[in-house]
């Protein structure tokens, strides 16, 4: 066993694990951040992604002990327990981007990504693209794309909506 010490939405976790753990077995198994899922067990479908150091990251292509320091952002951290959703979740809920909602979590943190890589004015075709690497086997995508679209908008916030009126 090794120790690995990280701050996991916001709160300083340290932990003993196995050397072979990875991050989302960590999350998952040691912390009951159960909302972070496993898929495929192959780095395929997306459902683990998690924000690491700002950054999106399939939480089961990472060993638990390189993350020593490191700052990782999941669902359940998007947004307070007794507040408001998170632009991104309230677009899905908006925008029924969901069916059963196993891939949500995944679909949601890497949507944030990819406003913070890409911008508010997200087409249709460069928001496909991004999600090449997330699988929704329930939606065909219409609803989650449309989502990912408004969340990208609203994430703006309305003191740069308002401007970008004048």
């Amino acid at each position: 066993m090794a120790a690995v010490s990280l701050t996991v939405n916001g709160r300083p976790v340290t932990a003993d694990v196995d050397p072979r753990t990875l991050l989302v077995q960590l999350l998952r198994e040691h912390l009951r951040l159960t909302g972070t899922h496993v898929g495929c067990d192959t780095s395929q479908c997306g459902a683990c992604v998690v924000h690491i150091n700002g950054k999106a990251v399939k939480s089961c292509t990472v060993l638990a002990l390189q993350l020593e320091g490191a700052d990782v952002l999941t669902i359940e951290g998007l947004a307070p327990p007794d507040g408001p959703l998170h632009p991104m979740q309230e677009a899905f809920r908006e925008n029924h981007g969901l069916q059963c909602g196993y891939c949500t979590p995944g679909m949601i943190m890497t949507a944030i990504d990819m406003v913070r890589r890409k911008g508010h004015d997200l087409d249709e075709r460069t928001i496909r693209e991004e999600l090449e690497g997330n699988i929704c086997r329930c939606t065909g995508y219409h609803n989650i794309v449309k989502a990912i679209a408004a969340g990208a908008r609203t994430m703006r916030g309305p003191g740069v909506a308002a401007e970008a009126a004048q």
